[in-house]
């Protein structure tokens, strides 16, 4: 649903059909799952549950959901069949929200809630609870009718959802640190006791803790990982950046490692075998193996529509690489680089194959580390192409990474700064 666009009552999701890409129905949607905030801050919506023709209960991010309408949620079809678990900061909306006594703030007057709506954040793949639907007088169930007047009310306008200002659970570490980017958190992370650090970690959804994760110092990498369930050490191995995956896998005894290699996907997993064969601090163990891959009939259009994926690093989004089918790592014949800055120059109908630039030689896979920062800083890239000797594009090397092999290995702990807020919240933990 795009900004401006009505906004979506949970009741109407209830048992509501989930399709993928192609118009197959994979399941019906049971419960939206939602993440409380300190205050009076609306809720985050993190996902949906939903429940497979096999009966099984599955957690939907909303990251993965690219369109609620007409009765039907839309998925990008890459759905992860482990049951659902609720951790300590979610809260399930029809299972714990909806029917509940909360208090209107202008009046102190006690309501009913019946009912809440959703809706997508501007540009943003985010969602929120923005409006809850009340009751005043005596009390119903939540799709029952009953008597007594009706309202909508903003979500700030009641009281009695939120979380407490005041505590040190995960749960409110969570809520205070939510707008933190990764490597800030990672930083609180650290500092914290293990059995909080523990706490917090097991409390994340995935991505945000395979983003974190990729931040850490490698002891508390391995330390994290260990203690998670091995079914979702593996889901967030997959959710990271492949070569940042297999440097930690790289680091865990082997027995460990095939365990979680054999729990994954098997194309994530042979990305995985793939980057752990290359020697450590060489382009081929830098790179990932997910750059932006175009064919040579792909237009600018095509080319800005995967650049403005927001799960794309900068660096990344910099530039495409055009290659010969097929377009996963490793590709057919590599035929060059177009810079993100060409394609804002040119129009959205021109194919990429007419304005690569073809000139600059990309990187072996067994290039040293000496030999990938000196192209970088001769050549003033952010990202450059790892092809191998039969021409196929292999993945690509970003400066981050580049600098994360050059600094000291405990540089993440040489330069920490908190706000006055954050370093209060880390104290007595």
């Amino acid at each position: 649903m795009a900004a401006g666009a009505p906004r979506i009552f949970v009741s109407h999701l209830a048992g509501v059909p989930v399709f993928d890409p192609n118009g197959d129905q994979v399941g019906r949607v049971r419960d939206l799952v939602v993440m409380l905030r300190v205050g009076r801050r609306p809720p985050r919506v993190l996902g949906l549950v939903v429940e497979l023709s096999t009966r099984r209960r599955i957690f939907l991010p909303m990251t993965r959901v690219t369109g609620i309408e007409s009765g039907q949620v839309i998925t990008t079809g890459v759905l992860n069949v482990r049951r659902f678990e609720q951790r300590p900061t979610e809260r399930l909306v029809f299972g714990e929200l909806l029917d509940r006594r909360v208090k209107l703030v202008e009046s102190d007057e006690e309501v009913t809630v019946l009912d809440l709506s959703v809706q997508q954040l501007p540009a943003r793949r985010d969602w929120e609870i923005d409006r809850v639907f009340v009751r005043r007088g005596r009390r119903g169930g939540a799709f029952r009718r009953a008597k007594g007047e009706t309202l909508t009310v903003e979500w700030s306008s009641v009281t009695g959802f939120s979380l407490e200002e005041h505590g040190q659970g995960a749960e409110n570490l969570l809520a205070t640190f939510e707008q933190l980017r990764p490597a800030d958190l990672a930083n609180v992370l650290h500092h914290l006791s293990a059995k909080r650090r523990a706490e917090v970690a097991a409390a994340l959804d995935d991505d945000r803790l395979a983003d974190v994760l990729e931040e850490l110092p490698e002891d508390d990498q391995i330390e994290i990982l260990g203690k998670l369930a091995e079914e979702r050490a593996a889901d967030v191995l997959e959710a990271m950046d492949p070569d940042d995956a297999a440097d930690l896998l790289a680091e865990l005894p082997e027995a460990d490692k095939e365990r979680l290699l054999s729990l994954m996907k098997p194309a994530d997993a042979a990305d995985m075998r793939r980057l752990m064969s290359y020697e450590e601090h060489t382009a081929g163990g830098l790179m990932t193996t997910e750059p932006i891959v175009l064919r040579p009939d792909a237009t600018v259009a095509d080319a800005l529509a995967r650049v403005r994926n927001q799960d794309l690093s900068p660096a990344l989004a910099a530039q495409v690489y055009v290659c010969r089918p097929p377009d996963e790592t490793p590709t057919g014949k590599y035929l060059g680089t177009v810079h993100f800055q060409r394609l804002l120059r040119d129009p959205p109908y021109s194919l990429v194959s007419s304005l690569l630039d073809d000139d600059l030689q990309p990187l072996e896979p067994d290039a040293a580390l000496p030999v990938v920062a000196g192209f970088f800083a001769t050549y003033d890239m952010v990202a450059a192409p790892v092809v191998d000797e039969s021409g196929a594009l292999l993945g690509a090397v970003t400066v981050d990474d580049v600098l994360d092999h050059m600094l000291p290995d405990d540089w993440r702990e040489t330069e920490f700064h908190l706000d006055e807020g954050e370093e209060a919240a880390t104290h007595g933990s």
